[in-house]
């Protein structure tokens, strides 16, 4: 019997066990209960523009593939610009939303799209296509967000897609002892700039709490909530994308995945930064501050995230996306990948040369990141990206053949 495939409208359709399987070591974000916090909270339904719409590849054995998937209303939430693609689209007459979106809501965290406990094969990317390609009355488009490196390839190599490049900023765990030895890697004057900054917030009566699993009570979440919307009032004019209710959910299912840190100035929380974890790795997420107070966003954001990861011996620390602010403080600069097919195949063939063009500059980009980064001359062999300056090394090649 060959395979089928069908979309669902939650993962609540997906037995839990099996979803668990399929999703084995592809992070925090990819877990049941992440998937399922943000659908029964109504973070994401087509009301807020991400309509769950999931796909599923099965056989008479069951499920053997999975992908997280949202018919978009709009791009907002998804950290991969297209909005000048949907501005020329609709230049045109033509309509760009809806589009379908592989991807975790709100999430810029690179991670596998399509789950499966087998090998991706050409024939599994071949069936995704198809599958995909059967919505093509009700999307425009369809896009691969923050795929891991692999799924890319494979992607790639179909012919089908085109392969977009960005990059973030990630911290590295080199087996240190503690914070002091990944102080010691760093320059100098930078290794000073660190101490200075965090003996000013000790100096200023403020003291930062990590907490983690049972540690954190009904009440932390409370307070966390309170500066996480008040920040994004102040920054942005509206509320965050998540609420309340999501937050608390979970909260109740995923407190092995959280840490929280907090801080406090003469005992009174001012501020307070969420994160995510697991073997994979640590991923901060979520900020926000009663009162403004100098270097309080860095100390808790980076480096207790820095602290709490050399301290649980987890691989690499993920602090979000954007910023250039990262790399004065340990964070490598990193490629990221999506994937997009675009139905009209003028537009297809227009984005195709434009990506061509973006990747130069985003790789001159990369490179520029590496040159001033903030370790010294001892330190610097042990780097990551000493080896990683160039993505794919044919993508312009498979992004100008279809043309």
């Amino acid at each position: 019997m060959p395979n089928t495939h069908r979309f669902i409208s939650s993962i609540k359709e997906i037995c839990k066990e099996t979803w668990i399987a399929l999703s084995e070591n592809s992070g925090p974000f990819l877990k049941y209960e992440f998937l399922v916090a943000l659908e029964e909270s109504g973070c994401v339904t087509s009301q807020s523009g991400w309509q769950p719409h999931h796909l599923v590849i099965e056989n008479e054995a069951g499920i053997i593939a999975a992908v997280p998937g949202y018919i978009k209303s709009h791009s907002y939430g998804e950290y991969v610009f297209d909005h000048s693609w949907a501005n020329a689209y609709h230049q045109h007459g033509l309509d760009y939303y809806p589009k379908w979106v592989a991807a975790v809501p709100f999430t810029p965290v690179t991670g596998p799209r399509l789950l499966t406990q087998s090998n991706i094969s050409s024939v599994l990317v071949d069936e995704i296509v198809r599958a995909t390609q059967t919505l093509k009355e009700r999307v425009s488009s369809y896009h691969w967000l923050f795929t891991d490196q692999s799924s890319a390839s494979e992607f790639r190599m179909s012919g089908q897609y085109l392969t977009r490049f960005g990059v973030q900023f990630q911290w590295h765990n080199y087996g240190y002892d503690n914070f002091e030895d990944f102080l010691a890697g760093m320059t100098s004057r930078k290794r000073k700039d660190i101490r200075k900054s965090r003996k000013q917030l000790a100096d200023a009566g403020i003291n930062i709490v990590q907490k983690k699993g049972n540690e954190i009570s009904a009440g932390d979440i409370a307070h966390f909530l309170l500066c996480y919307q008040q920040t994004y009032l102040k920054r942005s004019g509206h509320e965050g994308y998540l609420n309340e209710d999501f937050f608390q959910r979970i909260h109740l299912t995923m407190k092995e995945n959280l840490l929280l840190v907090i801080a406090y100035q003469d005992e009174a929380p001012i501020a307070s930064a969420l994160f995510f974890y697991d073997a994979t790795g640590l991923y901060g997420r979520y900020w926000g501050a009663l009162k403004e107070v100098n270097g309080l966003h860095f100390a808790c954001c980076y480096f207790e995230g820095i602290d709490f990861a050399i301290r649980h011996q987890l691989p690499l620390f993920n602090p979000g996306t954007q910023g250039e602010h990262k790399i004065l403080r340990g964070f490598e600069p990193i490629f990221c990948y999506s994937l997009h097919k675009l139905n009209e195949p003028a537009f297809h063939d227009a984005v195709a040369r434009f990506l061509t063009q973006e990747q130069e500059h985003i790789v001159s980009y990369f490179n520029q990141a590496k040159e001033v980064l903030p370790f010294n001359s001892d330190f610097a062999p042990k780097l990551k990206t000493t080896s990683t300056s160039e993505p794919f090394s044919d993508t312009n090649n498979h992004n100008e053949k279809n043309l």
